[in-house]
């Protein structure tokens, strides 16, 4: 028992714990499925997934952690890629890597303004700039098309995929760690009111904050598209389906932030959800077993995450 208390005080029990859960879920669908599950280049595959959706995840920490949201991603995610396509087509690899990141940055301003000059609930104003930016989607299609050229999806294997997405949980890391912005919407997620009688800029954080939140969100469109190669506009609120797997690993880093590591979280989650995925396919179920296990996951780990206070109203 004192051992257990010991370890429950590092630092690095959190990603301990994820990598014992990893571990567990793999060793459970591989006893179900030995022969379609769990082999090497299996493992690497499910990886390439979650690390797709956990530089999304990343990005979407810095809203969550405030208590905002951002419903928005999967149409900035859409049209970054479509604006991708259409700048690789013109300008190479610079406009394939430059063109979607900074797309994402300018929509996550959009919608930085939008919070911060309407003042009305994040949800309902990135639910509205989504109906927006889906429709912007339908006009990059016409004018760049929706597949990338074979010569450009180099991002979509290793090992581009595994350092473009390095780099993106390396800045992450760098920024919750080291700069003002990380400091500042982890006090700001704590007690809005007291970092704002400690002189913090709340609105200015929270701007910064959603437009790092849809940054990342274009850094994630470079490997989705290199691993889908094609993009289709999204409307009537469709690329809502895309918000979920980001906001699950967000969610892990939620759960084990108390532990100083949720990008690692963020990662290692990504990696189970995708796991968890793979695993009921090679089982024979249907792919709408996803729906599933994205909504279970989703209502276990903000059971984690939420605070519930005796007498507290629900809204």
């Amino acid at each position: 028992m004192e051992l257990i208390k010991k370890a429950r005080q590092s630092q690095w029990y959190g990603v301990g714990l994820l990598l014992v859960v990893t571990a567990l879920v793999w060793t459970a669908f591989k006893l179900l499925c030995p022969t379609t599950f769990g082999a090497p280049d299996q493992m690497l595959t499910y990886l390439q997934t979650g690390l797709i959706y956990a530089v999304g995840g990343c990005g979407l920490y810095f809203i969550v952690v405030m208590g905002l949201w951002d419903f928005s991603i999967g149409s900035v995610l859409v049209l970054s890629s479509l604006v991708s396509i259409g700048f690789a087509q013109r300008f190479g690899v610079f406009g394939l890597v430059v063109a979607p990141v900074v797309c994402g940055a300018l929509l996550g301003a959009a919608n930085g303004l939008a919070y911060i000059k309407l003042r009305i609930p994040s949800l309902i104003v990135t639910v509205g700039l989504s109906l927006i930016y889906e429709s912007l989607s339908v006009f990059a299609a016409d004018a760049y098309g929706t597949r990338l050229s074979d010569a450009y999806k180099m991002f979509g294997s290793y090992p581009y995929n595994l350092i473009l997405a390095l780099l993106a949980f390396g800045l992450c890391t760098f920024i919750l760690g080291y700069t003002k912005l990380g400091t500042y919407v982890n006090a700001i997620g704590a007690n809005e009111a007291t970092a704002k009688n400690m002189g913090v800029n709340v609105d200015r954080y929270k701007f910064f904050a959603f437009v790092l939140c849809s940054l990342f969100v274009g850094i994630m469109s470079i490997l989705y598209i290199g691993y889908g190669t094609a993009q289709t506009p999204m409307t009537g609120m469709l690329s809502q389906s895309l918000n979920f797997k980001p906001l699950m690993g967000t969610f892990f880093g939620l759960a084990f932030k108390r532990y100083g590591h949720p990008v690692a979280s963020i990662v290692i989650g990504e990696f189970i959800i995708s796991m968890m995925f793979a695993g009921f396919v090679a089982l024979g179920m249907p792919v709408t077993i996803n729906n599933v296990v994205t909504g279970a996951t989703l209502l276990a780990i903000v059971c984690m995450t939420v605070k519930r206070v005796n007498g507290a109203v629900v809204k």
